[in-house]
């Protein structure tokens, strides 16, 4: 029998992780944000940019998360890495760099909060918040491609982060 929300014995869980999204502006890339951040049991996401369309535009791919999940939107994604820093999150940004290390070998600490940057859907997380980061971690990637959609990206990186926080 294949089982549904009302049938699954999944427990509810809550982590302390903060989704900090930089420019991330397709509308069915942030419902599906917000569907992730819910199934993983994220704290919080911040949306950082200018023009982050919420509303009717999201809905298709949210399926009504948007409701649940804590949220809030700021124009400076610098100040709001800074803000979480200073709470004492550990800042890790998702991006392929020289300096990344593969998410699969990573160890992330149940000692501290999380923050987990993800970028622009075209040019991926900003030199700025890089520097601000205390740890980059990226997706090992077997293709030809070297990057991969954003919420599909975020998704592998929750799981991995919670399955170890756990």
């Amino acid at each position: 029998m294949q089982l549904n929300h009302y049938n699954t014995n999944f427990t509810e869980q809550n982590f302390p992780i903060t989704l900090v999204c930089e420019n991330v502006t397709n509308a069915s890339n942030i419902g599906s944000l917000f569907r992730i951040a819910d199934a993983f049991g994220v704290k919080e996401i911040i949306f950082c940019g200018k023009q982050i369309p919420l509303g009717r535009k999201i809905t298709k791919t949210s399926r009504a998360t948007e409701k649940v999940v804590r949220f809030k939107v700021s124009n400076s994604a610098s100040e709001v890495v800074e803000q979480v820093k200073n709470e004492g999150c550990w800042i890790i940004s998702l991006e392929i760099t020289s300096k990344s290390s593969p998410i699969h070998t990573f160890q992330f600490s149940k000692e501290k909060p999380i923050a987990l940057i993800v970028g622009d859907e075209n040019f991926g997380v900003s030199k700025d918040l890089l520097n601000l980061s205390d740890d980059i971690i990226h997706i090992n990637m077997f293709g030809q491609n070297s990057s991969m959609n954003v919420a599909q990206a975020t998704n592998i990186a929750l799981y991995e982060i919670t399955k170890q926080l756990i």
